[in-house]
């Protein structure tokens, strides 16, 4: 299956840009009469059919369309402090895009090391991730959010806050709950501070573990992103 990510699809004709054009007619080498994929990422993926194979204005007709195209029956939301090193931060999206997650938040916290990022650059990535999965849904990604914005801000009744300051708390897989409905914060590279684990508490949010291994944040990400998806299977 070719996919191409089209969000502002809205007719039975849909003319690709230039770049997706050229990745189409040039790198593909795919032709008028071909079969190509789009989807609107928001669970709609359509089959279509090449009718103009110009380079630069690529043009299909849709012949069939599904309509909630593999959407997943859980709600995944990670909020989560973006690493020092952005290529670490870009490699949990694309992951967490392909395992399957719903809402991204870069969190600003009291610990964190990048306080800027570029979503345009972040958006991409994530579109990379759902054209090689194969995904009809595309995440959502928030503004970079502080800590305390976000807790206290943020109705969820499933929440969860990741830390390594004890070894007794619970592993989310043992977690005795309906996880449908999710929200995981996930801190920097020196962990939450004890100020934000207690509001986090106030604001009804339970403590979790994901391991008895300290884990880099993007895979402490991964780790939650695919315990998730693994327990609503």
């Amino acid at each position: 299956m070719k996919l191409f990510y089209t969000p502002d699809i809205s007719s039975d004709i849909y003319t690709l840009n230039e770049k997706e054009s050229k990745h189409c007619t040039k790198v593909l080498r795919l032709k008028t009469n071909d079969i190509i994929y789009l989807t609107d990422g928001k669970g709609n993926l359509f089959k279509t059919k090449i009718i103009d194979d110009n380079n630069k204005k690529c043009s299909v007709k849709i012949i069939e369309t599904q309509k909630n195209y593999n959407k997943q029956n859980y709600y995944l939301h990670i909020a989560i402090a973006p690493t020092k090193n952005i290529e670490r931060f870009e490699w949990f999206l694309e992951k967490a895009t392909e395992i399957g997650i719903n809402e991204i938040t870069p969190l600003l916290t009291d610990n964190s090391e990048r306080k800027i990022i570029k979503p345009e650059r972040l958006e991409k990535k994530i579109t990379s991730a759902i054209k090689q999965s194969l995904k009809a849904y595309c995440p959502k990604l928030n503004k970079l959010t502080k800590f305390n914005d976000f807790i206290t801000n943020h109705n969820n009744t499933n929440k969860f806050i990741a830390h390594c300051y004890s070894e007794k708390l619970t592993h989310l897989k043992n977690i005795n709950k309906n996880l449908k409905n999710v929200t995981i914060l996930i801190g920097p590279e020196g962990d939450f501070s004890l100020n934000e684990i207690k509001l986090a508490k106030t604001n009804n949010y339970t403590e979790i573990t994901l391991g008895k291994s300290r884990l880099r944040t993007e895979t402490a990400g991964i780790v939650a992103c695919n315990l998730i998806n693994f327990l609503n299977l």
